[in-house]
């Protein structure tokens, strides 16, 4: 079986305006996401806002969200930094802290080529010890990772997982074919963009690096779960039930939705960090009335199920 498999879950960082990490709202997502038992905790990824943290905030929060799961989950974090130099003195703090991988996307300012992103993980692998799961977050970094590339670096001692973006549903199960037969056997594939995720899932990944499954782990085990077991109908289905929340990551984004979420059902307060606006509140009404929605829907599903 791969390093990382099954449900990632990726929780917002609550924080102030002044960037410090509100340590008790973490742990209190970190308790639900461990009491419902995900596979594995993405901490301090782009829901996470990591690039908006210092080297220190990104302690105190791993170091928190270690001490909750008391080794119950494994913990991924975020590495990524403008400099190679920087990520692998981030990287160094989530091995001495006890994480189970970093996650490191190829962030820049300037243009960066293939080679220069060849030798940044590297470095970040080789000098850190930390195992590295690669993060291809084009959206965010403008920045793809090719074919070529990701074979290039599958191979690279201590690179162990890829977390891909899904772009077209139709594409996935070329896109993983593809990747399986040019890295490692037990190198971990693995796809965020949570309204494919399900198709992802169903075609054979690895892993779904879940956003909603930070604040809602629930439903979203759920869906991984009647996959791996072959009910691919029940995956489907309850993917379908979530339809109008991808609709509203797709509308307002993911973060902001998320940051909603936790407000509107009790789970903590807080904003994104600036310049990130928190949504207005015709908004917030919006996604309270799905999130009503989807309730009722999941109700009804289950009563509906030959299993009730």
């Amino acid at each position: 079986m791969a390093f990382l498999n099954g449900l990632s879950a990726f929780p917002i960082t609550p924080s102030d305006r002044n960037g410090v990490v509100d340590t008790e709202a973490l742990r209190k997502l970190i308790a639900r996401l461990c009491a419902a038992e995900v596979d594995s905790i993405g901490l301090l990824g782009s829901t996470g806002t990591y690039m908006y943290l210092s080297r220190e905030q990104r302690r105190r929060a791993l170091a928190a969200a270690l001490e909750e799961t008391q080794g119950r989950r494994a913990v991924v974090a975020g590495v990524g930094a403008l400099r190679t130099d920087e990520a692998i003195r981030l990287a160094q703090d989530a091995k001495s802290l006890g994480a189970a991988a970093g996650l490191l996307a190829a962030v820049s300012y300037a243009p960066l080529s293939e080679d220069e992103v060849f030798e940044h993980f590297s470095a970040v692998a080789r000098e850190s010890r930390l195992p590295i799961v690669i993060y291809d977050n084009p959206g965010t970094t403008h920045f793809r990772f090719s074919p070529a590339l990701v074979a290039r670096l599958a191979h690279v001692a201590g690179i162990v997982a890829i977390k891909n973006p899904t772009d077209k549903p139709e594409e996935i199960e070329a896109h993983l074919a593809g990747q399986r037969s040019t890295t490692p056997q037990d190198f971990s594939i693995g796809y965020s963009g949570d309204w494919n995720a399900t198709e992802a899932i169903i075609c054979g990944a690895d892993t779904w690096y879940s956003v909603l499954a930070g604040i809602m782990p629930d439903i979203c085990l759920r869906i991984v779960r009647a996959a791996q077991q072959g009910d691919m109908a029940e995956a489907r289905r309850l993917d379908g039930l979530l339809v109008p929340i991808w609709d509203l990551f797709k509308e307002f984004s993911s973060l902001r939705t998320v940051y909603a979420i936790a407000d509107i059902i009790g789970v903590c307060t807080g904003e994104p960090p600036r310049p990130i606006l928190p949504l207005p509140d015709p908004a917030k009404a919006k996604i309270a009335t799905r999130l009503s929605l989807l309730e009722r829907n999941l109700a009804l599903h289950d009563a509906m199920s030959p299993m009730a």
